[in-house]
This record gives structure tokens, sequence and C-alpha cells, in this order.
């Protein structure tokens, strides 16, 4: 007892003093009580303070994201929802979300609220910017002129891609979307521009395989993945695009140059319509709400060029759209053509037929043109579309077996070999320097003394010469390629 009393005796006085430097406030706390929750969306009551995308705190956690305001609270969890239930409190923190930004960020692999997925070291950030921000102004923003090269000779060539362009990937599933969109980041890790990679309710292994072809490809230091897997609650798929848009715009406002690619939208417009539907919003078209255009024009408007008062940074968006047996036509696919500045559009027959990338190209277009194009490359590719175009025409003409006289076979010999020109294999981006000498010899006519099966042969020759020759001549460098190959 004499033991106890003293230990009490030296207690209270250390206890004393620490009371002592505490300064007691009144703290205001805003608690509600879940009314119901499942299938990753919670309604609240209690909380009538409450703004409009407010960050409220659940249990164990997990952060819910408040959309609807009518009543009772309708919220979006940006977590697991199977240990919530009825009655429990939910906090209010007048917060909105944010995630971090900054340079450390590249060669990570986040979820879109910041946290690593890659057992890496915390994340180090410069700051924490919120997910949802405004467009820049138009008295912001200036002309789209500078090119910003995908590595894809026909997309280069045809459908120029300019820094600060919405440039849409559609067709229909597996038909090498992606794959574009990895060379275009693969085509940057020797450049100026960072990219953000965004994957919405992929298969782990998918996103898993794109990881390992940038790493491969040497551009993992220049890249930084958002990911939300098909697995993943349907608030953080909801929430993935914003986020990578929200890290891109560091590089963007600091006078330097991003690429962001969201794979894909489609996938997102449908957790979107099945949080809504669960949130009991009004269905539309196809059971989508009225809100699906805004929930993306929202979005892609935040790419862009800004003007050299506000630095002359510029964020450039590539994405993803899937189509059903070729329907353009849909309500997604149409909504996001109208928002873009031009698709490219792929075909699932061309793909079939083997011809990859399957750009369909009387059904893509680049609204932005050759503004955005290398002046050296421009000259070349001006008559290249119509000729593609003649030559896909009179190919089909030629397959009934009539007479053509020998203009006609003279175009389409010409038209094969730039069909096998245009040809590319997938993680192989081509260098400005070799489009532009492949396109010269097609234009001056060296490739049609070559046979059609030559054509691979001679540009993966002609890339080797390059690659030796710091200031090459193209005709003389056309003439040693086209060497041994049956050309003269």
């Amino acid at each position: 007892m004499t033991t106890l009393t003293q230990a009490l005796d030296a207690w209270v006085p250390a206890a004393a003093r620490r009371l002592d430097g505490v300064r007691a406030e009144p703290r205001f706390e805003f608690v509600g009580r879940i009314v119901s929750v499942g299938d990753g969306i919670a309604r609240v009551s209690g909380l009538p303070e409450t703004r409009a995308d407010e960050l409220l705190l659940f249990p164990g956690g997990v952060a819910g994201l408040a959309v609807d305001l009518d009543g009772e609270i309708g919220c979006i969890l940006l977590g697991e929802d199977r240990h919530l239930s009825a009655g429990a409190p939910v906090h209010g923190t007048g917060a909105v979300v944010r995630v971090p930004v900054g340079d450390a960020l590249m060669g990570r692999v986040l979820d879109p609220l910041g946290q690593p997925l890659d057992e890496g070291a915390p994340v180090a950030a410069e700051r924490f910017e919120p997910v949802e921000r405004p467009a820049p102004s138009i008295a912001d923003r200036a002309a789209v002129t500078e090119p910003l090269l995908t590595g894809t000779a026909i997309i280069d060539a045809l459908f120029p891609l300019g820094r600060g362009q919405r440039e849409l990937l559609i067709g229909d599933r597996a038909v090498g979307k992606t794959s574009i969109a990895v060379d275009a980041i693969l085509n940057q890790r020797d450049g100026d521009v960072f990219c953000v990679y965004a994957a919405i309710g992929q298969k782990a292994s998918g996103v898993r395989e794109v990881i390992e072809a940038v790493r491969r490809g040497g551009a993992l230091g220049r890249t930084l993945f958002v990911v939300a897997p098909a697995d993943a609650p349907p608030g953080l798929q909801w929430l993935a695009p914003y986020t990578a848009f929200t890290m891109a715009e560091h590089f963007r406002d600091s006078g330097r140059h991003a690429l962001v690619i969201v794979d894909d939208l489609t996938k997102h417009a449908a957790v979107h319509r099945q949080l809504s539907l669960l949130l009991r919003r009004p269905p539309g078209r196809e059971a989508y709400p009225g809100d699906v255009f805004c929930l993306h024009s929202r979005l892609l408007e935040r790419a862009a060029k800004l003007s050299p008062a506000r630095g002359g940074g510029s964020l450039t968006a590539l994405p993803i759209a899937e189509t059903q047996a070729g329907n353009l036509s849909a309500y997604i696919p149409t909504n996001l053509i109208s928002i873009t500045d031009g698709q490219v559009y792929l075909d699932a027959k061309l793909f079939h037929e083997g011809q990859k990338p399957a750009v369909d190209v009387g059904r893509s277009v680049s609204r932005v043109g050759g503004k955005a194009q290398p002046p050296e490359l421009r000259a070349l590719a001006e008559p290249l579309r119509l000729q593609y175009a003649q030559f896909l025409e009179l190919e089909v003409f030629t397959r009934f077996g009539g007479m053509v006289d020998e203009k006609t076979r003279a175009a389409v010999a010409h038209g094969q070999r730039m069909r096998a020109l245009l040809a590319q294999r997938h993680s192989n981006p081509q260098p400005l320097a070799l489009q532009v000498a492949q396109l010269t010899a097609l234009s001056d006519g060296t490739l049609d003394r070559l046979p059609v099966e030559a054509v691979p042969r001679f540009r993966s020759a002609l890339a080797a010469l390059l690659e030796t020759r710091p200031d090459p001549d193209l005709k003389a460098l056309m003439r040693e390629a086209a060497a041994g190959l049956g050309g003269s």
C-alpha cells in the first residue's frame, strides 16, 4: 500500500505539469450517422452543414465524397465498405479531396488518393492539390502549335498531335489502343514531356504489362501511374482520372509539358452510371445520368497549352474509349468525339487482317492538323492521306478482277508499299529522323523499285544507318539501304 501511495504521489505532479502546458479551447465537431451503406455508396444524416464534394470520414479511416445534398447526404465511398454499418458515426471535415503533386512522384505507382501501390517509400509531396480544379480560361490559353510526337508513324504523319491537344483513341476491344498509348510514353523518354498513365477498371495483369513495357523501354523515370484496377472500390475508379490530371497539372503550371493517358473513359462512364443509379439519380439515355457529358468535358477541358504569361506549359490528353462492334454513334463515343480535338479510330477488321496499327484513315481526324507538325514532316505528309484513301478504294475495285490500266496498277502498287511502310511493331516508337527518311523514300519512288515484302527490311536497314550517321545525306542512305533488297 505504501508503494502504491508513493507512486501516486510521484505521478500526480508530473501529470499536472503536463496539463499545465495544454491550452483548452472549444472545438466544433460535426458528427452524423450512416443511414444505409452498400455497393460503394452511403447515405448519411445529421450533417446539415456539409457542402458539395466535401470529404467525410467514416469508421476505420474510410473516406467518402459528398455528392448529393438533397435531404440525406449521398456519398461515394473511397474505400471498402464491408466494415461499415447503419448507425455508425460519420465526421465532417470541411475539406475537399486533395492529392500529392511534385517531381518526386515520377516512377511511382499510386492509387487515386496518392497512396503508394509499388511497395516503395512514402510519397514525398511538394504540396497537395484538389482533384477537382477549374480548366484554364480562354485568356490563359495559347494556340496549339508545338508538336508532340507519338512515335507511331501513321499518326505523326496523317493525324499529328500538338502539345495541349485532346486526341481520342477509340476502337473495339483489343485492337491496339493501349499499345499506341504506351508507344507515345516510350517516345518521350529522352524528351521534355512528363507522362501520367491512369488505369481505370483494368485487369491487374494488364496494368502490370503496361508498367513492365514502360520499364523495359527506359521511360519509367518520366512516367507516373495512377491505378484503380477492376477490383478497386467504384469510388476510387471514379476518382482516378481527376487525380491523374491534377498530378499532371503540376508540370503544366510550372512551365513544363505533360501527357495524360486515360485508359479508359468508357469504363469510367460505366462506373459513374453505376454510382448514379445507386444514388437514385434520374436515368437518361442508355441509363446514364444527365450529367455524363459534364463528367468528361470538365475533365478534358483541363488539357491546354498555356499562354507565355502563364509560363507556356502544356497538358496534352490522350483519352481512350471502347466501342461495341465499331459503333461510333453510341452515347459515350459521340460525347467524347464532340469534346476532343480529333480521334484516331482503330478498326477491328484491319487489325484481324494483320494491319497494325489498325488505324482507319477515313474515320480518323486531327482538328489541329499540320499546324502542330514539324515542317520537315509536314511537307512529305501533305499528299499522303489523299493517296492512301485513293489506294484503299482502288484496291477494293481491283479485287473484282476486272481490267485495270497501267496508271491504276501503279497507284495500287505504290499504295501497297505505303501500307507496308506505315506498319509498325508495338513498343518500337520511331524517331522523327526515321519517319522523315521513310517518307522521303516513299515520295521519291525509291520504294516503288523494291518488292513489297522487302519494305520492312529496308526500314530496318535505314534505321540502323541513321543511328550511325549524325548528319546523313538521305539520298545516299536510301541507296545504301536499298542495295541488296532488289532496288536499284
